[in-house]
């Protein structure tokens, strides 16, 4: 384990930089023009021990700050942490975070091509995957997300439930009329294979049963998030099309104007209903490290970080639902 000492001081940036990290021109008062040397702390001298061990207190820098990769969705609270780790705008840090997506970023941890992960669960065939190179993973789980549906804000259906949804994607269902909406052929929207979302669907939603065949238009299997929302909103103008995506993006991201989530088996997903469990499709965000870190790397004091209440502090400040919010 990390020394309490050196989460105390990772604590003290963040509770005294959490406000700031959100604005692009805020300083804070942690910013050095040059990188400075990890501090030591010692007992002050009235302390009532005779003596006490220096403890050694961890200081990020640029030069050892690690590594960071994982999915789109992730991305914006990796940047808040580079922000109140390195105390830096997050204008500044922006060029730390360039993610690779959830399937391709574990592949860049077993390469040694990263060093910490903030990211989506993969699907079960990249961590044989990885497995079979021989790589040791040490993940845990920092937040909790949700897989919701979208529709254009003009359906008049506000609820579905997961045999509906089953329905729907296999194929079985194909009009809106038949779910209590307009006689409208129903176009679904699936996302790619190695997306986040889609192994969030086929684990949560679809339990083991095979997705139909998108439609043969190529813009149907929407490449990426942003995209799949814009298709959604406007395709062929109409209330026909229904996706899915990751509550992050639908609600703080603001990429659903125009369209709304859907309640699903009665319940409507917000940050209440994903923390106590209510809304039915909940996964975790997980921080992921090489299992081979040394206990004083710059990583896995940054996966430990993750994990305390203050990490904890700075992911829902973000906009996501943190697992101590999850567990309450």
């Amino acid at each position: 384990m990390i020394k309490k000492s050196t989460l105390l001081c990772l604590a003290m940036a963040a509770a005294l930089f959490l406000t700031s990290c959100r604005g692009e021109k805020l300083v804070s008062p942690f910013a050095k023009k040059e990188p400075e040397p990890p501090v030591e702390t010692s007992a002050p001298q009235n302390t009532p021990q005779d003596t006490l061990q220096e403890l050694p207190v961890f200081a990020f820098t640029r030069d050892n700050f690690p590594r960071i990769d994982g999915s789109t969705s992730t991305a914006p609270l990796a940047q808040a942490a580079a922000c109140v780790l390195l105390g830096e705008t997050r204008e500044a840090v922006t060029g730390l975070v360039a993610f690779n997506k959830t399937t391709q970023s574990f592949r860049n941890l077993a390469d040694g091509l990263c060093d910490i992960l903030i990211v989506a669960e993969p699907s079960p065939e990249v961590l044989a995957e990885i497995k079979k190179q021989g790589f040791e993973i040490e993940i845990a789980p920092i937040a909790t997300e949700a897989l919701v549906f979208v529709v254009n804000a003009s359906n008049p259906v506000d609820n579905l439930t997961t045999k509906q949804i089953q329905d729907i994607y296999t194929g079985k269902v194909t009009n809106w009329s038949q779910l209590g909406g307009d006689d409208v052929e129903i176009t679904a929207f699936q996302r790619n294979e190695e997306a986040g979302s889609q192994v969030l669907m086929e684990k949560l939603v679809m339990e083991n049963l095979r997705m139909a065949a998108p439609p043969e238009q190529t813009f149907m299997v929407a490449m990426g998030m942003g995209e799949l929302i814009t298709a959604i909103k406007s395709f062929d103008g109409s209330a026909n099309a229904i996706g899915y995506t990751v509550y992050y993006y639908a609600e703080d991201m603001r990429m659903a104007e125009g369209l709304k989530m859907l309640c699903v088996d009665g319940v409507y997903p917000s940050v209440e209903t994903i923390a106590d469990g209510r809304y039915p499709f909940l996964n975790p965000y997980y921080a992921a490290i090489s299992a081979k870190e040394a206990q004083d790397s710059p990583a896995r004091v940054m996966y430990e970080w993750l994990l305390s209440s203050e990490g904890q502090a700075l992911i829902a400040h973000e906009g996501y639902v943190s697992i101590k919010g999850a567990s309450q």
